[in-house]
């Protein structure tokens, strides 16, 4: 089920009747359009999260194979991984002031939802680098190259949240 659906449901019966004043539908359905890009975007971080804590055990490993001198590069990605996070966190609402020379309409909104829900897609490849780094350190080569596919993933992630903004800018 889509987010947004639930959200709707959420809804509770004096919501519904509030619902129906003139004006306030309008308001209502972007509050929940907001309510449920944020809630796609801590659901995200979480996930993102758990990869971080699983290159944080992909550091323990190295430490236990010898391979110390790979930990800077490793940390790296861990770096580029937690900006990520913080950066969907505090990502913008697609709020704009009642004065603001830009308005959001709800088709802005929608496309920050499409867009942030598009990067779901991104958590099974930076867990398939994850995994290799953590094949390449168990058979003792390419861990190097691994580590380095990981953070050109991590940051090819970054690359593509930092095109948020535009995507404000070209669904109005």
């Amino acid at each position: 089920m889509d987010v947004r659906e639930r959200v709707t449901e959420a809804l509770g019966g004096l919501e519904q009747l509030v619902a129906k004043v003139p004006g306030y539908k309008g308001y209502k359905e972007k509050e929940m359009r907001r309510e449920a890009d944020k809630l796609l975007r801590e659901h995200l971080a979480r996930q993102f999260e758990e990869q971080r804590r699983s290159i944080t055990n992909l550091q323990k490993q190295l430490i236990g194979a010898r391979q110390v001198g790979l930990l800077d590069d490793l940390e790296s990605g861990v770096m580029k991984l937690q900006y990520l996070i913080d950066r969907l966190k505090t990502a913008s609402y697609g709020y704009a002031g009642f004065f603001d020379a830009i308005k959001v309409k709800e088709a802005q909104l929608d496309a920050l939802y499409e867009f942030d829900n598009a990067l779901m897609d991104e958590v099974p490849n930076v867990a398939t680098a994850i995994n290799k780094v953590s094949a390449a350190i168990a058979a003792k080569e390419g861990v190097a190259e691994a580590i380095a596919d990981l953070v050109s993933t991590i940051q090819g992630v970054n690359d593509t949240f930092s095109k948020r903004q535009d995507v404000m800018l070209q669904a109005s």
